[in-house]
């Protein structure tokens, strides 16, 4: 037999981010969940710009991983 087919559910957040006070050169996970069917991308912004990570950018100390978490290998800039 045939599977049943799986309705589409909107996306939603599930975990949302929290803020982080991380000393610079120290590395950061910032935790982003969302669910949905299909399951949803999860892009991140600061300042209204799209944040690059190493998928677009190799050179990029920022990693988006599986989970939708954007993952810091160092920080760089320090709030002022």
């Amino acid at each position: 037999g045939s599977l049943p087919e799986l309705e589409d559910m909107a996306p939603r957040i599930v975990e949302h981010p929290v803020d982080l006070l991380v000393p610079k050169g120290e590395a950061a996970t910032l935790t982003c969940k969302a669910e949905g069917r299909p399951p949803p991308a999860v892009e991140w912004y600061k300042d209204g710009e799209r944040v690059e990570t190493d998928r677009e950018d190799p050179r990029s100390h920022r990693t988006l991983l599986p989970g939708g978490a954007l993952f810091f290998l160092r920080i760089l800039h320090g709030r002022r």
